[in-house]
């Protein structure tokens, strides 16, 4: 299952052996003649990797990076490994290629039925390459009595970076920038609800004088002429 062979490569992770078991070849014309054609996966072959020194999949341009690639033989027939490959691709869309990354062969390592085996990948995308979100497709090769397959180990997105002083100075100076952009928001959102307030508080305070006046003196024109205003006439002349 995926779980047996996670845990089987977490466990390489933490391992201090070096002893690959296999040897890995330089010579690429077997990997280039499976290369150029669409292979399939074959059936019962799982697959999965592990970035073990960097699970935030952040990578630096430029800098190599180690993947442990899982494979699992549930199928009928002991199978060949021929290569590990990968390659990066826009992250909206994947059919322009950006980078065909290292294709390493391999000689000498074959995985017996319902067996297990692991086996390092080290890549490194090019220090020119502008710093973002890519995808990364990577597969591993393999033959089956002499037809050859392969299997996607991953796809997904990964981080690319650029290394050295000056990328920290630009992350440092973009982080102060958004910093210095939230607080001054802040600041105007707080003064604009301000004199939001004060403005209501002084409109209201408004309406309720010109009300009042108003009503005083439509009641003192209904008023006029009768005992009301005779009587309040008769008061003042006492006083």
């Amino acid at each position: 299952s995926n779980l047996e062979l996670c845990l089987f490569l977490v466990a390489l992770c933490q391992s201090d052996s070096e002893d690959s078991g296999f040897e890995v070849s330089e010579e690429e014309s077997e990997t280039e003649e499976v290369f150029g054609l669409e292979l399939t996966s074959a059936p019962g072959i799982e697959t999965l990797c592990v970035f073990p020194k960097n699970r935030a999949k952040i990578i630096k341009a430029g800098t190599e990076t180690e993947v442990l690639v899982g494979i699992k033989n549930d199928g009928q027939s002991n199978i060949d490994i021929v290569a590990v490959k990968g390659s990066l691709h826009l992250p909206f869309d994947q059919k322009p290629l950006v980078q065909n990354l290292t294709a390493l062969s391999f000689g000498n390592a074959s995985v017996p039925v319902s067996s297990q085996a692991t086996f390092p990948y080290i890549f490194a995308v090019s220090k020119f390459l502008q710093a973002g979100g890519f995808d990364l497709v990577g597969t591993i090769v393999y033959q089956i009595d002499g037809k050859p397959y392969q299997s996607t180990f991953y796809n997904g997105t990964i981080e690319v970076v650029e290394d050295g002083p000056l990328f920290r100075m630009e992350s440092v100076f973009l982080s102060g920038l958004l910093i210095s952009l939230i607080v001054l928001l802040m600041i105007y959102i707080k003064n604009g609800l301000r004199h939001m307030t004060k403005k209501t508080k002084r409109a209201t305070k408004a309406k309720v004088e010109v009300g009042t006046a108003a009503k005083d003196a439509s009641l003192d024109e209904w008023l006029e002429g009768t005992a009301y205003t005779h009587s309040s006439s008769k008061s003042k002349k006492k006083k």
